[in-house]
């Protein structure tokens, strides 16, 4: 039986080695649609992607608005490093004094408005937006969530709840009970936040609905509604923040505070690492009347709190904020074409509307067979996104787009 077994073993490894990478992919790797890009990367540096022919990429995507500060950044890479040598996991969130933690929620402390001083780290955007909805219905004890119309906040039930697309819903129903969607940066829809509202979640930008930048005057006017109301405002900075929109915080554009904000993508430096940030009074809510109203496993692994502090020295000390702004008009420079019929964006975070969808998408599948990775928009498919790294120099981006306009 044991000599039998050894043999049994060692065939079933000559055919997984006979598989090649592809194969294995397709067959045990949960797909999300039935046309995966599926190429196949060895390795990664800065703005570059570099798969198994070694063929360079331009990565204009920055793995969906993750790697601002380039891909394996040495300084993220080596704080990485240091940080396994110490210790990895070790309790459940908020049992022990880690230091990472302690040091990364000081340094979010410092950057932000003094309301907001009190983090609560998780792994992700969406467990960062279940978080912060409770914490409203928690803290307000109030059960209506107003969100808005093409909204992305996630895919768990609780995100999905707050998406404003129905088409991605209506297969995961029932959700959430008591949700209002309105019209983003529309000040008549404003009328529906009343005392019932426990939360309005908005993104401070509506990312996959094509780069939606709202009025000054209407995120003032949402501000002071909530207010009115005593409805919390909870500001999705998923995608914004870390410098992406040449602030370190999208909201700093408008003028306003939220309540509570959420983090994550950017926020780990490659690592997966997301939170939910309010004040210490509204944190605290969720202490007690049930004790540990939130909890969490993996939140705040100290080795992606590591690799987030050197993520934020990076962009702080090499001021990628500030230089966001040139870089984003050189790409309003470059990219001039008649299949262009608009340019939205805030700071690298920018969407092409092309002239059809079917147009959009085969000029994406060109520049990735040419060497630059772009992408659509979840709810904006005639929309071409670039969300580069924040360190792309002017040199790169002058390369990648001569590439899109001649796939254009």
């Amino acid at each position: 039986m044991h000599v039998f077994s050894y043999f049994f073993i060692i065939i079933v490894e000559k055919i997984l080695i006979m598989l090649t990478q592809r194969q294995l992919f397709f067959q045990h790797v949960a797909q999300t649609s039935d046309k995966p890009l599926a190429l196949e990367i060895e390795r990664a540096e800065g703005i570059y992607l570099y798969d198994s022919n070694n063929k360079s990429y331009i990565d204009l995507i920055s793995g969906i608005s993750v790697s601002n500060t380039g891909h394996c950044h040495p300084q993220v890479v080596k704080a990485i490093k240091e940080q396994l040598d110490k210790y990895m996991h070790l309790m459940v969130y908020g049992e022990y004094i880690q230091t990472p933690q302690v040091k990364l929620a000081a340094m979010l402390a410092e950057i932000l408005p003094s309301s907001l001083d009190c983090t609560y780290f998780v792994n992700s955007g969406s467990e960062a937006t279940e978080g912060a909805l409770k914490l409203s219905k928690r803290y307000t004890g109030r059960s209506e969530i107003i969100a808005f119309k093409n909204a992305y906040h996630g895919s768990t039930h609780g995100s999905l709840s707050v998406m404003g697309n129905e088409h991605f819903k209506q297969a995961f129903r029932p959700l959430l009970p008591d949700i209002r969607l309105i019209e983003y940066n529309n000040p008549e829809d404003l009328e529906f936040i009343s005392t019932r509202t426990a939360c309005v979640i908005a993104e401070t930008i509506q990312g996959e609905a094509g780069v939606i930048v709202p009025d000054q005057s209407y995120m003032k006017a949402l501000r002071e509604k909530c207010n009115a109301e005593g409805a919390l405002l909870i500001l999705d900075e998923v995608q914004t923040g870390l410098g992406r929109t040449g602030k370190m915080f999208g909201f700093e554009h408008f003028g306003i505070v939220p309540d509570i904000i959420t983090l994550a993508k950017g926020f780990g430096g490659g690592m997966p690492l997301g939170a939910f940030i309010s004040s210490c009074e509204i944190m605290q809510s969720l202490t007690n009347n049930p004790v540990l109203g939130h909890i969490t496993t993996f939140g705040g692994h100290p080795v992606s709190c590591a690799a987030a502090i050197a993520n934020l020295e990076v962009i702080k000390n090499e001021k990628l904020a500030e230089q966001v702004e040139n870089k984003a008009e050189l790409f309003h420079k470059y990219l001039n074409h008649p299949s262009i019929k608009s340019f939205r964006g805030k700071g690298l975070l920018i969407a092409l509307q092309i002239k059809d969808e079917q147009t959009n998408l085969e000029v994406i599948d060109k520049c990735i067979e040419k060497g630059v990775i772009i992408d659509w928009f979840l709810f904006a498919p005639d929309c071409m996104r670039i969300a580069p790294p924040l360190i792309i120099s002017e040199e790169e981006i002058k390369a990648a787009c001569e590439i899109i306009l001649s796939c254009l």
